[in-house]
């Protein structure tokens, strides 16, 4: 595994790179492929940080923790809620910043908040030539040029790789309070988050599992504010089956963020993203050994027999990613004219074509 310490040294191995390469941060999501292992480990440590401007810049391969913890220390936090794959996977290593944008890893608070990318101000990265580039700033109202930033986020690195990120981040809310409604079936569950994000009272997660037929709805902010709201939103899902408050929530969201439910489990975890109403048909179409609701339904974790291929039981429009099974990511096929923009995209960042080949096809 190759581990360069500065940009310079990454630069140096991509543009003298004799065959493909394999991509990594941290290495907690264990995506394996063809080619020898560069890892974004070493470049690591904070560049700049201004808490009053809510902006923070930092090297691909610091870790998530030490980025939390400086966060924290100034009442403040990352926003869209990166979940840690570790358990899911089974796999060690240390989740990074650059892993994180470079997979748009967000949370339960994305359905109030935005994704991983919505936070993104700016990126240093090397592409398949060997160099440097930059978009992006270190300030929220940058907005010249082609919005490389956006795309860079969720690339799996299939178009360069990232040394620098910038980014905004928020305060952290005073209170985090839950309410579970118990009892609920698929429909109703479903129902129960729907009628919560449609609420005027800014929730901050919901999430559904269908074993425990239980619904979580998450409500942050001032203590006043949080109290008045579950109090309107506990009269309000009353109809749909018994309401209790969970005052002290955080490690039961860290578990949603996580997808605890089906960690330590055997089998393959599949990931998908569809219409919240089209989950009450998609659910029991899968034949699943276990599922799991985020998003309001909007992102559905499944755990399936080994060597299943969900894509092919798709029957409602959605994108189906192997997250853990055998070999790599299998992502949900584009559609021919998407496929040839991410062909066109491809060739003009890596045209070698040596930067994670194949991951996302």
């Amino acid at each position: 595994m190759m581990t360069p310490q500065t940009e310079a040294e990454l630069a140096e191995i991509v543009a003298g790179a004799e065959g493909s390469l394999r991509i990594q941060g941290g290495g907690t999501r264990g995506i394996a492929g063809a080619g020898e292992g560069l890892s974004t480990a070493k470049l690591s440590g904070v560049t700049l940080y201004e808490p009053g401007s809510l902006t923070l810049v930092v090297q691909a391969g610091t870790p998530v923790a030490e980025v939390e913890a400086l966060l924290a220390s100034e009442g403040q936090q990352l926003a869209f809620e990166p979940m840690d794959h570790r358990g899911l996977m089974g796999t060690s290593g240390v989740p990074t910043m650059g892993g994180v944008f470079a997979a748009n890893v967000s949370g339960p608070r994305r359905i109030q908040a935005g994704a991983a990318r919505d936070f993104l101000l700016g990126v240093r990265f090397v592409d398949g030539r060997g160099e440097v580039l930059r978009n992006g700033g270190r300030v929220m109202k940058n907005v010249t040029g082609y919005d490389l930033v956006k795309l860079m986020a969720g690339a799996h690195g299939t178009l360069g790789v990232l040394s620098e990120v910038s980014l905004k981040v928020l305060p952290v809310p005073e209170v985090v309070s839950t309410l579970t409604v118990s009892g609920c079936d698929l429909a109703q569950g479903i129902a129960v988050l729907s009628a919560a994000l449609g609420s005027p009272f800014d929730v901050t997660g919901a999430a559904y599992d269908p074993a425990a037929q239980v619904a979580y709805v998450r409500l942050q902010g001032f203590a006043d504010s949080v109290a008045y709201r579950a109090g309107q939103l506990t009269k309000a899902l009353a109809r749909f089956g018994e309401v209790e408050l969970v005052e002290e929530s955080a490690s039961l969201w860290q578990g949603i963020r996580d997808v605890s439910a089906l960690a330590g489990q055997a089998g393959d975890v599949w990931r998908i993203s569809v219409k919240p109403s089209d989950a009450v048909t998609l659910i029991p179409s899968l034949g699943a050994v276990r599922t799991f609701c985020d998003w309001g339904g909007g992102l559905v974790w499944a755990l399936m027999p080994a060597g299943s291929d969900l894509r092919a039981k798709m029957k409602v429009p959605g994108h189906a990613t192997l997250v853990r099974g055998e070999g790599q990511a299998r992502f949900h096929p584009e559609p021919a004219p998407l496929a040839a923009i991410s062909a066109g995209l491809r060739a003009q960042f890596d045209p070698r074509g040596i930067l994670n080949p194949g991951l996302m096809r």
